[in-house]
């Protein structure tokens, strides 16, 4: 069993700054997902992020000694999928709306904790699921989803349009999935190790499609692609150790702020104005979150 450290100043630190570098990271897929096909985003998100995690793992004296491949393997077919889903939906959507929609994430643990946990989520549980469903509905409708609506950007159909609200519907299922996979991976798995096994195993896994639909980046795409694993990577490992320094309920409310950076960089960048229809999903989906939080913090008590 590893023993984890519990420090919440320390993690709190370490989430805002992870959430801000996945904004960061956000923005930029979008910048090249108008030419570059994003699975291919998604595997130099992975390739360039590799050095990074692999100088921080040697650092730390990781090995890939594991006697749960099985668990690393399927912890990264989840990842994959879920940033797999995320880069489309960034492609077609507007940034905050996307950051919005993958707050959904909390709401499928609590789904997924019936299978995976064996747990009986209670009344508490399914009114916030219920509620930030709810949310995310608000910011389809707003953004029309389902029709009536008009494109995000030139070249983005209500179609894509569509297509990108049920991949960032999808990305939080993944993501629960994720998570779920990473607390079993923790009770016996280093941050650090479960951290490089996913960094290899998702750059072997999304090097598959490259001949498929490969484009070739031009000489100015290559810096921001680098950008892009870079700081993933980073990211990634700020995140793994966040939730290894303090509880997964008390670092919750900090990770919301990447939905203030995604207004921001939305805003300056692409001259996106946040409409009523996003603030009031974005709000349902948020409080449902929060409301999960503090009712989790309320029982351990």
């Amino acid at each position: 069993m590893i023993q984890r450290r519990h420090d919440l100043k320390r993690g709190a630190l370490l989430m805002l700054a992870a959430t801000a570098l996945f904004a960061l990271m956000s923005a930029l897929v979008k910048l090249l997902g108008s030419r570059i096909p994003f699975a291919e985003l998604v595997f130099f998100r992975n390739a360039f992020a590799l050095p990074v995690v692999v100088a921080i793992a040697l650092r730390r004296h990781a090995t890939l000694y594991t006697r749960r491949f099985p668990g690393h393997l399927a912890r990264a077919c989840t990842g994959l999928s879920a940033m797999s889903c995320s880069f489309y939906a960034l492609t077609v959507l507007p940034l905050a709306e996307q950051t919005a929609l993958s707050y959904c994430t909390p709401l499928f643990v609590i789904i997924l904790s019936i299978p995976f946990l064996g747990e009986r989520p209670g009344p508490h549980r399914w009114a916030a699921v219920v509620v930030g469903f709810l949310g995310i509905l608000v910011i389809a409708l707003g953004q029309g989803a389902f029709g009536g609506g008009h494109p995000v950007a030139e070249g983005v159909t209500q179609a894509m349009v569509t297509l990108g609200f049920a991949a960032a519907a999808l990305n939080g299922l993944f993501s629960g999935m994720t998570t779920m996979l990473v607390r079993q991976l923790s009770d016996t798995e280093a941050s650090a190790t479960i951290v490089l096994w996913q960094s290899l195993l998702m750059s072997s896994l999304s090097f598959i499609a490259l001949p498929f639909l490969w484009v070739t980046p031009t000489l100015g795409e290559w810096p921001l692609l680098l950008a892009i694993g870079l700081i993933g990577g980073f990211a990634q490992v700020l995140l793994t150790e966040a939730y290894a320094s303090a509880q997964v309920s008390s670092l919750g409310p900090y990770s919301y702020t990447a939905l203030i950076w995604a207004m921001m960089i939305g805003w300056l960048v692409w001259g996106d104005v946040p409409t009523l229809a996003m603030l009031a999903g974005a709000a349902l989906i948020v409080g449902a979150g929060l409301y999960v939080l503090h009712h989790e913090m309320r029982k351990r008590k």
